[in-house]
């Protein structure tokens, strides 16, 4: 197998949009603080209570987030990560706990502090805000069981300190995993700031020429991060030698990664 990493140059515009639905229903889903040590932000955040008929009782806490290898969220206690800011967060007194009406909406300040000493050896810190409905409710299982239901919603923390930000990923290794029918990618967030992106993957029958576009992936990092993309291979594949070119777009103006990888179906 040969591998070819290098950059290409493109514009690409790039919109993401999530929403979630639950009892509870939280905006914005991410907040993202910037400035000085010392230097006191505030963000505001909406709770609703999405029940039509239930009132419920919420708590506001805080916890430590990050990504695992592969980008899964990991959940962890408060000020418990190297690169947590949950310590320098502060929520009103009246704001931790209260109640919701049916349809009812409810505004909570949000606000990070921190230190004068802080470090600038740390690009980007995070919390996870937790919205925790504390009396569950009366519902009924797929199998007609009686069971009590609460429900909890997330909002992630993002702070980094006023500078120049630098964007960027570095593609260090591919390759192709014969048991499992896979292309594995592994890149890396050399920058200082919170990246996101998608992975567009071709394959090219070399025997043929014959190509096929394989589904998009979307990726989440963080700085320092290393990270793992499992690429499927499409069912019934025609056995043959392959080329697979990934691009990775991570919308840093112009910039793209790149990486390309020669194999062997069979």
């Amino acid at each position: 197998m040969k591998m070819k990493i290098g950059i290409r140059c493109v514009l690409l515009l790039l919109a993401v949009s999530l929403r979630a639905q639950t009892g509870i229903s939280v905006s914005p889903p991410r907040i993202y603080f910037q400035g000085s040590p010392g230097e006191s932000k505030t963000e505001t955040v909406v709770i609703t209570n999405a029940s039509t008929k239930n009132r419920l009782d919420l708590s506001v806490g805080l916890g430590d987030w990050g990504y695992s290898f592969t980008g899964e969220n990991m959940m962890y206690p408060a000020d418990s990560l190297s690169t947590s800011c949950a310590g320098w967060v502060s929520i009103g007194k009246d704001d931790a706990y209260f109640s919701l009406n049916p349809g009812e909406k409810r505004e909570i300040d949000i606000s990070i502090n921190p230190p004068e000493t802080a470090s600038d050896s740390i690009p980007v810190r995070t919390a996870m805000l937790y919205v925790t409905q504390m009396n569950p409710v009366d519902d009924v299982d797929d199998k007609g069981g009686r069971i009590k239901v609460s429900v909890r919603s997330g909002i992630k923390l993002y702070y980094r300190n006023e500078g120049p930000k630098q964007k960027r990923l570095e593609i260090y290794d591919m390759k192709y995993v014969k048991e499992e029918k896979m292309i594995h990618l592994f890149f890396e967030n050399t920058g200082n700031i919170w990246t996101d992106g998608i992975a567009y993957t071709d394959l090219v029958n070399t025997s043929n020429g014959q190509k096929r576009t394989l589904d998009h992936l979307v990726f989440y990092t963080l700085p320092g991060n290393r990270r793992e993309l499992l690429i499927s291979l499409p069912d019934m594949l025609e056995n043959g030698k392959y080329v697979a070119s990934v691009i990775v777009d991570y919308g840093d103006d112009n910039a793209l990664e790149m990486a390309e990888l020669t194999f062997t179906y069979e």
